[in-house]
């Protein structure tokens, strides 16, 4: 077993506020051996001194959406094979739950943190998700109704 200060950890997120969210750990991204996970986009979403991989970006109701998650699970694969992270964090949503099932298969850690944005309902990706996480954060107190064996902290903004 690797000790705290060994472990290697994927931060997974999606393009947009899922990845200004999951920016917001940036501190724990320097404490440990770490690269990012997200969605290619038109703009630079580079992090100095981190360790950038790419998705497709998905959307479940473009009609290339099952092409695009089995070609996201391709990349995941590699990544995860060359990576080979300790725990998966990720703020979500569609395009990472390849890398998250695959650590999961891996008997690896998963920690899902659901949307700030969400007060009262979930995301698809968090249902799902909240079946296979080991730790699960909501940021509202009201998610608790949800997913009530999630820890809710507060926002992480």
């Amino acid at each position: 077993m690797k000790s705290k200060e060994n472990m290697k950890i994927c931060f997974a997120a999606s393009s947009g506020g899922h990845y200004e969210q999951l920016l917001m750990l940036r501190p724990l991204m320097d404490k440990y051996d770490s690269f990012i996970v997200t969605e290619q986009t038109l703009y630079d979403t580079s992090v100095e001194g981190k360790r950038m991989y790419y998705m497709k970006q998905v959307n479940r109701k473009d009609k290339l959406f099952i092409f695009k998650m089995i070609g996201n699970l391709f990349r995941a694969i590699s990544l995860y094979s060359k990576e080979k992270p300790d725990i998966v964090i990720t703020t979500g949503v569609m395009a990472m739950i390849p890398i998250c099932m695959i650590a999961k298969l891996h008997k690896k850690k998963l920690v899902y943190i659901e949307s700030f944005a969400k007060v009262s309902s979930p995301t698809k990706t968090g249902k799902l998700m909240y079946k296979y996480a080991d730790r699960f954060y909501v940021q509202w107190e009201s998610m608790l109704e949800i997913f009530p064996d999630a820890v809710c902290l507060g926002g992480i903004y």
